[in-house]
């Protein structure tokens, strides 16, 4: 794949409501420039809040909708789409409405080639979600959150589906549990995960959901993050999850070989921090 950055085309004629009068023009201010209150460049930061304002299914925005999402005054909004646009990060359709643009996706992609996705981590999967019948995924940890990073889905017609990318919390579900414990966190709880080398739950974050999930190991055995697997509780009960739990150790083990470039088996209780 070339890493030649996609080109965006000129912008589109906007509708009389996206369009700005007088000193309402797009230009540089100082303000957009200083440093904000958390010590980032202002203007960066609302140029990722217009980024981060799409949700999972949202094929594009009107101005009016990211401005009133953002926070954001529409002029300044507008500007910022432009400029995001200009470096093929948004795409302004025939309409009017933005959308997310070809260098948002590239970005996405190359966040992704880190972790070897296509070679190693959905073939993993793709082996665990046969083994286990149920749908199969990664986690990993970003910050005080867990997000989906790669899934699988299994066979069956009723199953769990996770949001990629979707900030999720440490503390419930397996798979943030398992790199809670394997980062070291601190309580019985986790003691007893680094002890058995998985950890399954039921219902914990999503009513009606389980999930078992292990660790899986990096170069030099830094965490990476978690493997899983998932559906609803009327099909995995507890001895069922408990069942599957060595076929997902298994494959943890087997993707952190793969990961980290050795054939020397990943220490079960291994305290880590993951990093990207």
């Amino acid at each position: 794949m070339s890493n030649r950055r996609a080109t965006a085309a000129p912008p589109l004629p906007t509708p009389a409501e996206d369009t700005p009068r007088g000193s309402d023009l797009p230009t540089t201010t100082a303000s957009d420039a200083a440093p904000s209150e958390a010590g980032g460049v202002t203007a960066v930061t609302r140029a990722l809040q217009l980024l981060d304002a799409f949700a999972l299914g949202e094929s594009h925005l009107s101005l009016a909708q990211l401005s009133r999402r953002c926070g954001l005054h529409k002029t300044t909004a507008l500007r910022l789409a432009r400029t995001l646009a200009a470096s093929g990060y948004m795409v302004q359709r025939d309409d009017g409405d933005w959308r997310l643009g070809p260098s948002a996706g590239w970005l996405g992609a190359r966040y992704q080639a880190g972790f070897d996705v296509q070679n190693v981590m959905e073939p993993a999967l793709r082996a665990l979600t046969q083994a286990s019948g149920e749908s199969a995924a990664f986690y990993v940890r970003e910050g005080n959150v867990r997000t989906c990073l790669v899934r699988v889905e299994g066979p069956q017609a009723l199953r769990h589906h996770a949001r990629m990318g979707e900030g999720l919390p440490l503390d419930k579900g397996s798979p943030g549990r398992v790199i809670l414990a394997f980062s070291g966190e601190p309580g019985e709880v986790y003691e007893q995960i680094r002890r058995r080398g998985y950890h399954y739950s039921i219902g914990e974050r999503e009513q009606g959901v389980a999930t078992v999930s292990a660790p899986v190991f990096g170069m030099h055995w830094r965490l990476l993050g978690s493997v899983c697997i998932s559906g609803p509780d009327s099909r995995l009960p507890p001895e069922k999850l408990e069942s599957l739990a060595q076929t997902v150790v298994t494959a943890a083990n087997a993707l952190s070989y793969a990961l980290a470039g050795t054939t020397a088996p990943a220490p079960a209780s291994r305290a880590s921090h993951w990093h990207p």
